[in-house]
C-alpha cells in the first residue's frame, strides 16, 4: 500500500510537508532533548523538528527499510536527525530514553495503536510530551473525501475501501486513545492546510502510482472504469480544462498529551 518513496512522495508529501510544521509546533519538543519520531516515512516532520529545534536530535523509526533509506538520503541534518527500521507496537529503547514523541498520519495504520501507545509512553521520560495527527478522513481531506465519494458514486463495491471508515480519523477519537493510554493534559485540535495543484492531471495521476488505500483502488480498476472515475472527478471538481489549476484544503486532528 505505501511502499514506494518517491511514489508517496509524489502522492502524499506534498501535503505532508506542510501539515508537518504545524503538528512540530503542537508538540512542544523541549530546545534541547531527543524526540522519537514514530512512522518517520519520508522524514517530512522529522526534519521540520530540527530547523525549529536547532539544539534537538530526531530519531525516526518506520517499518518500511525504503523509506527509512529514503529519508536518509535527503537528511542534511546529520548528527541531529537519524531513520532506522522499527516497529511502534515493539520498541528497542530502554525505559524513558526520549523527551518527546511524535507521530504524523500513520497512527490509523498500526494494527493495535493501543500497543503502540504503551509502547511509546514507556520510552517517553515523565513530564514529556507524545502528539500525533491523523487525516480527517470522513470531511476534511477533500483530494480524498472528493475521491471516495466519486468512486461510490459509479462502484457501489468501493464503499467498502472508503478510508472514512478508518480508525482515529474522527474529532475525540485519539483524545479518547491517549487519555485510556494514561497520558494526562490531552488536548486536540484540528489543523488545516491548503495544497495547490497546477493542473488535473497533477492530481489524478497520483492516484495511478498505487499508493494508499486510494492509489491501490485505482490501480485494481481496468482501463474503462479508472476512465470513468477519472472523468467523475473532474466533473466533481469543476475542472473546465486539463491545466487549469485549482486548490484543495486539508485538515488533520492532532493530539497532544502528557507523561505522568
Amino acid at each position: 500500500m505505501f511502499r514506494d518513496a518517491k511514489a508517496y512522495e509524489q502522492f502524499m508529501g506534498r501535503w505532508s510537508r506542510l501539515v508537518a510544521p504545524l503538528l512540530a509546533d503542537l508538540a512542544q519538543v523541549p530546545d534541547r532533548g531527543r524526540v522519537l519520531d514514530v512512522g518517520s516515512g519520508t522524514g517530512s516532520l522529522a526534519f521540520a523538528i530540527v530547523k525549529r529545534k536547532p539544539h534537538a536530535t530526531v530519531l525516526g523509526i518506520d517499518p518500511s527499510k525504503e523509506y527509512v533509506a529514503y529519508a536518509a538520503s535527503k537528511n542534511s541534518f546529520a548528527g541531529r536527525a537519524a531513520f532506522e527500521v522499527g516497529d511502534a507496537q515493539q520498541l528497542s529503547y530502554p525505559n524513558a530514553s526520549f523527551d518527546a514523541a511524535v507521530s504524523l498520519l500513520v497512527w490509523n495504520f498500526i494494527p493495535d495503536p493501543g500497543k503502540a501507545l504503551r509502547e511509546v509512553r514507556r520510552v517517553t521520560k515523565s513530564h514529556g510530551t507524545i502528539s500525533a495527527a491523523v487525516w480527517d478522513y470522513p470531511a476534511g481531506m477533500r483530494m480524498l473525501r472528493i475521491f471516495w465519494d466519486a468512486a461510490v458514486s459509479i462502484d457501489a463495491a468501493a464503499e467498502k475501501r472508503d478510508e472514512k471508515h478508518m480508525p482515529l480519523c474522527r474529532s475525540g477519537e485519539l483524545t479518547q486513545l491517549w487519555k485510556q493510554g494514561g497520558l494526562q493534559n490531552v488536548h486536540e485540535q484540528p489543523l488545516e492546510i491548503t495544497t495547490q495543484f497546477p493542473s488535473f492531471t497533477d492530481y489524478w495521476d497520483a492516484f495511478l502510482l498505487g499508493q494508499g488505500p486510494a492509489g491501490a483502488y485505482t490501480v485494481s480498476l481496468d482501463r474503462g472504469k479508472q476512465q470513468a472515475l477519472r472523468n467523475e472527478l473532474k466533473r466533481r471538481l469543476a475542472i473546465s480544462s486539463e491545466d487549469q489549476p485549482f486548490s484543495l484544503p486539508a485538515r488533520v486532528w492532532a493530539v497532544h498529551g502528557t507523561v505522568t
